[in-house]
């Protein structure tokens, strides 16, 4: 299964971006620059995001890379969910959010957060192809 998809949930679009599992920081930075070539290029405040970040190895280099990745999406994305927090992850993810000043909600699973994605109302009901 591809690590970034395009799902639809109750005619919702929701961009989903499987990091989980990764164990080298090479692989978590290949998939946030091929997450960043979509969402980089849609339509203002068009995007729903979902993670999953289940045993994702976390390092330096990687806490840097979702820093610049969460701070530069704010333009395209209205709201983000994240799934698979736990422990030491769970600590650095809520500094990063007061570093980026992002409000990515955290989910103990994929359907209440596609639940919570779905409440919300986008400019633009579809992505652009890429």
């Amino acid at each position: 299964m591809k690590r970034t998809q395009v799902l639809k949930y109750k005619g919702k679009t929701v961009f989903y971006m499987d990091f989980s599992g990764l164990t080298s920081s090479e692989e978590v930075i290949d998939l946030i620059h091929e997450s960043i070539s979509f969402i980089r290029v849609q339509k203002e405040k068009s995007i729903l995001t979902l993670a999953n970040v289940e045993r994702m190895t976390v390092t330096n280099e990687v806490l840097k890379a979702f820093s610049d990745f969460i701070s530069g999406n704010r333009y395209y994305v209205t709201a983000s969910a994240v799934v698979g927090l736990k422990g030491l992850q769970r600590m650095l993810y809520n500094g990063l959010m007061l570093l980026t000043g992002r409000d990515i909600r955290t989910f103990e699973n994929i359907e209440f957060a596609k639940e919570w994605l779905y409440a919300f109302k986008l400019v633009e009901e579809e992505f652009y192809v890429y």
